[in-house]
């Protein structure tokens, strides 16, 4: 963490690079700590293959879920809790009653309670319903889960919890105004593109919500970083100011790469969202080899002879300007261009397909394809 932001760190970089200069003088080695976190968001849970991410993952949006603010969507934190519910207790025991139970039994259940509201609601969805409430209702939604698996059932939260406002997301503090550090707002990087809040006495307030194929570009320079949005004329380009130059380029960097994701599997979530539509959704998710047959049946390969000709086209460009005398990044540009007609199925470039595809371990670690982001030029 860095001045009150969460930075992903780099592996390829030295830790001085985010501690500064007083990291290699070895009489004054800083502590620090080490946070994992998701850095990015999928839109299926089917993407993760390694069923030890998968489960991390999964607790991520959990504590996520508990620091919502999203009030206004109270229905999907039922649904939330109930799926969450049977991943972790499994099938509601028989003894557990419902609603429809009389007094008497309802005031039994009260001593027997088998969950803990803090556990799987926030704090200000229980202090609007109260504790019982919850304890009452809950487990009507959860009993309706009764013979989903585990494994099921986390993914149908991961699901549902991209319906969450301000839950797979990953937001960045900004300024308004250079000199008015009370003007916050909050850039948050998403699944499906970009959040622009406004934060007032603790509260988030949604401002701009854009898709990926609803920006123009970013640029910053120092510690001033611009938004243009597709048909800008309908909207001014948006200017906030970042902590730094350096948190301007990490920002950048972060949506570059969570933009390369979302290009490098929008063909594999839409075939996964055919497949639901087709009814086997049990199926697939319940056996990974039947996934990997209707893939091979399937026609995500098909383009596979175009795809390398296709990826040369740029889909982004990424231009930095650095200083002669340290070399750090003051000035970067990134352009977003997602053309209907390319290509990104290609199991070279995909990798989890490319695992389902050719039977390598599902446990392995996740590797992310490096993309071709045509266009990358540094000047001196």
């Amino acid at each position: 963490m860095k001045d009150n932001d969460y930075l992903f760190l780099d592996l390829d970089q030295k830790l001085s690079k985010y501690f500064g200069k007083r990291w290699n003088k070895g009489s004054l080695m800083v502590p620090f700590i080490l946070f994992l976190r998701v850095q990015y968001y999928v839109e299926s849970g089917l993407l993760i293959l390694s069923t030890t991410v998968q489960q991390l993952y999964y607790t991520e949006l959990r504590q996520k879920v508990l620091r919502s603010q999203s009030h206004h969507q109270e229905a999907l934190f039922f649904q939330l809790a109930a799926s969450a519910l049977q991943a972790d207790v499994g099938d509601l025991a028989q003894g557990e009653e419902t609603e429809e139970d009389g007094e008497e039994k309802k005031q039994e259940r009260k001593h027997r309670c088998y969950f803990l509201p803090e556990d799987y609601f926030p704090s200000w969805l229980i202090k609007r319903r109260g504790r019982e409430y919850l304890l009452q209702h809950s487990p009507v939604l959860h009993g309706e889960l009764r013979g989903v698996s585990r494994r099921q059932a986390i993914l149908h939260f991961i699901k549902e919890a991209n319906g969450l406002q301000d839950g797979p997301v990953t937001f960045y503090r900004m300024r308004e105004e250079e000199k008015q550090p009370r003007s916050l707002i909050l850039l948050g990087v998403t699944v499906k593109g970009v959040h622009i809040c406004q934060e007032v006495e603790g509260k988030q307030s949604l401002l701009y919500d854009f898709s990926w194929t609803g920006i123009d570009r970013f640029t910053f320079q120092g510690n001033r970083f611009e938004i243009t949005a597709v048909g800008s004329l309908c909207l001014p380009k948006l200017v906030y100011y970042t902590k730094s130059a350096f948190h301007s380029k990490h920002i950048l960097r972060h949506l570059r790469d969570s933009h390369q994701l979302h290009m490098n599997t929008r063909d594999a979530v839409s075939y996964i969202q055919q497949l639901e539509n087709m009814g086997t959704k049990e199926a697939y998710i319940c056996d990974t080899e039947c996934l990997r047959k209707s893939l091979q049946c399937g026609n995500l390969t098909s383009s596979m002879s175009d795809c390398s000709d296709t990826l040369e086209t740029a889909t982004a460009w990424f231009k930095e300007e650095k200083e002669e005398d340290g070399g750090s990044t003051t000035e970067s540009e990134l352009w977003l261009d997602e053309s209907e007609e390319l290509f990104v199925d290609d199991p070279a470039e995909v990798s989890w397909l490319a695992e389902l595809l050719h039977g390598v371990s599902v446990d392995a670690p996740l590797m992310l394809p490096s993309f071709c982001w045509a266009g990358s030029v540094e000047e001196n």
